[in-house]
């Protein structure tokens, strides 16, 4: 079986040994050469990585990749086929920890997507916690363009909106038929609302609008698709600064940065 995990970066770094993993950079176009697969060969939008982020390697991969499987990882962020605790007494080995061919196989056997554990907001919904971060507008107009030309995915919407859990990263591993569904329906909705927004006052984390609205697409999709999951855990090969998160948690829900466009 032909597996393919796209492994997201804009930098050199310590790569996954295993050939299921297949290093991309993305925002290649115009950019210094770091020796791995562009994502701006064949039909691309390597250009729009500053809006989109991780979104033009998945493109890539669905105008231009052949295989029977596909994910997607990021440089420092991996699934991984151990427990926090494993991880915890691993830590300085980390990159055994990450799933194997083996691994994916295995999972796929009884699910059709394997997803990161979800992440709970508790005190806040997934639609006012993109409003505490980022512009809500953004967000009203992405159900705007639902309505219009997926109303039968809108019940789903509203549900994971109205919601406190929520799959983030765009992290995922599954069949590349069940890829190239999932992706014909994300960026005909993305170029869409491209074309109704405007961003030109974003400074440079708000304009990643479209990477951030996809993590919360995404789950709309798996909830209306009826597809199976797994979930796994996902390990971070750099320490994380949780001080840091929390802080920017705070701030974003007490609007402390001010108002936003």
């Amino acid at each position: 079986m032909d597996i393919k995990i796209l492994v997201a970066t804009h930098k050199k770094y310590d790569m996954p040994s295993e050939d299921i993993y297949l290093p991309i950079h993305v925002g290649r176009e115009g950019k210094q050469d770091l020796g791995y697969q562009g994502d701006n060969q064949g039909d691309n939008i390597s250009l729009k990585n500053s809006n989109y982020c991780e979104l033009t390697g998945l493109y890539w991969a669905w105008k231009n990749l052949n295989c029977d499987i596909v994910g997607l990882s990021h440089y420092r962020r991996y699934f991984t086929n151990n427990s926090r605790l494993e991880i915890a007494r691993n830590k300085n080995n980390k990159m055994d920890l990450i799933l194997n061919k083996q691994d994916v196989e295995n999972i796929l056997e009884n699910a059709d997507i394997i997803v990161p554990k979800k992440r709970n907001y508790y005190i806040e919904t997934i639609y006012s916690h993109y409003k505490n971060a980022h512009h809500i507008k953004d967000l009203d107009e992405t159900r705007n363009i639902i309505e219009e030309l997926y109303p039968d995915y809108l019940e789903s919407f509203d549900k994971v909106m109205d919601g406190k859990t929520i799959h983030l990263y765009n992290m995922f591993i599954m069949k590349k038929e069940l890829f190239d569904e999932y992706c014909e329906w994300l960026f005909d909705i993305l170029f869409e609302l491209e074309k109704r927004v405007d961003i030109s006052e974003y400074d440079s984390y708000q304009s990643r609008i479209f990477g951030f609205i996809s993590e919360r697409l995404f789950n709309v999709w798996i909830l209306k698709s009826h597809k199976s999951t797994r979930e796994i855990n996902v390990i971070n090969i750099d320490n994380i600064n949780w001080l840091s998160k929390a802080s920017n948690f705070i701030f974003r829900k007490f609007n402390i940065r001010g108002d936003k466009i």
